[in-house]
């Protein structure tokens, strides 16, 4: 027996012993139509992959885990600015500071900020050198870089002008005092000179190193007048 359907789509053929069972389906060709730009699209897919530029075709995904905070992408360690700031400020090794890290691991962004603080700080002195200070920094380290080189020092710019920056923290600290006994000239003279032999004495100790032997003296003497020269721009005088 054969049942042929008014459809056309499939021919079904049965027998009556149950026992031979055979049919056909033929079914069209399906073509979808997304439109002339999903044509346009899908060729020029296939016209990069064909001349090697698939890769512009690929779509980065964003990894969370590759998100940094702010202050690891500036490479900002405010523990170690903190301890470096210890460092300087308490120079005697009795204490137990690891001094040589302010030295060997310098940053950038610390002694900035206490450039940019002494600058805050000299704005009550005389304005007008606030914008002297930052420039005398800079160079002023060069000059002690490029002396201690000459003398046979193992120093990089970097590490001076990290060490020079940190060691004006002690002239932020007698700051405060010169404003309250400024009118005792004896006094205040005095702690003027403790303050300049205290960030002098933290800079030479970790830039002027063995290597240096007899030439020491060569290297402090300089250092000394810098910082002078900085008290003089917070002072005026």
């Amino acid at each position: 027996m054969q049942f042929s359907p008014t459809n056309g789509d499939f021919t079904f053929v049965s027998s009556t012993d149950a026992e031979e069972l055979s049919g056909t389906i033929d079914a069209p060709d399906i073509t979808l139509n997304m439109g002339p730009d999903s044509t346009r699209d899908t060729y020029a897919t296939t016209f990069l992959r064909q001349r090697g530029y698939g890769w512009l075709l690929e779509v980065e995904e964003d990894d969370a885990e590759d998100t940094k905070p702010l202050l690891e992408e500036l490479d900002i360690d405010l523990k170690d600015i903190y301890y470096k700031i210890r460092c300087v400020l308490m120079p005697m090794p009795s204490l137990g500071f690891n001094r040589q890290v302010v030295r060997d691991n310098p940053d950038f962004w610390g002694p900035l900020a206490v450039v940019l603080l002494f600058s805050m700080i000299s704005i009550y002195g005389q304005f007008r050198v606030v914008s002297w200070i930052i420039t005398i920094w800079i160079f002023g380290s060069l000059t002690i870089f490029l002396l201690a080189r000459v003398l046979g020092g193992e120093v990089s710019y970097g590490q001076v002008l990290g060490v020079i920056g940190y060691s004006l923290l002690p002239l932020i600290v007698i700051a405060p005092l010169l404003l309250v006994i400024g009118a005792f000239e004896v006094v205040s003279t005095l702690i003027k000179l403790f303050g300049v032999f205290w960030a002098a004495y933290s800079a030479a100790s970790l830039l002027v190193g063995d290597e240096f032997k007899t030439k020491k003296p060569l290297l402090i003497y300089p250092i000394f007048l810098l910082y002078i020269y900085f008290l003089s721009l917070y002072t005026g005088v």
